[in-house]
């Protein structure tokens, strides 16, 4: 099978909505790591620029989750493929090593196939997928359980939040 068609056979099967239990995993093993290295290489970026781009190049259908990608990002510094730095505002900023542009010269042609994979999922016709909606729903949540793991039933805070869901509820229904 061609890389292409491989591509849009793998994402149909990836995404196959309501009908699977359980999607096929984007990545195998190892290759976020050298999607990761191959982003980083274009230029310095930070964790969540990177995941951003990934989203991106699968055309939102798929963000990886923070609980993965920085801890790829931390065994990718000790494996010395990338260097971390921080930044004026106290954030990290990766940018590729020696060993990562070495590393990504071996593996020049298994990144062109996982980057064509992305992009079959890019091109699916189901744009309403919702990959976006439902990474941005879990950021909220998780938000809001850390901003109100210490209040008590009823306090103001929790109905301030409360609030502030409602009036998006509110907005996204008159959406046209």
């Amino acid at each position: 099978m061609n890389g292409q068609k491989f591509a849009r056979a793998f994402a149909a099967a990836a995404f196959e909505g309501a009908k699977a239990k359980r999607r096929a995993r984007v990545f195998q093993r190892g290759e976020l790591r050298l999607v990761l290295l191959h982003l980083i290489s274009q230029e310095p970026r930070h964790g969540y620029d990177l995941i951003q781009q990934i989203e991106e190049l699968t055309g939102g259908h798929y963000a990886p989750s923070p609980g993965i990608v920085y801890p790829t990002l931390t065994l990718m510094a000790e494996m010395d493929l990338i260097d971390e730095q921080v930044d004026d505002g106290g954030k990290k900023i990766y940018s590729i090593t020696d060993a990562g542009t070495a590393l990504l010269a071996e593996e020049e042609k298994h990144i062109a196939d996982i980057l064509a994979r992305l992009e079959g999922i890019a091109q699916m016709d189901q744009a309403a997928d919702g990959a976006s909606i439902r990474r941005a729903m879990s950021n909220m949540k998780s938000a809001i359980r850390i901003r109100l793991a210490d209040e008590e039933k009823g306090s103001e805070k929790i109905l301030d939040v409360a609030a502030i869901i409602d009036e998006a509820a509110s907005k996204i229904e008159r959406m046209k």
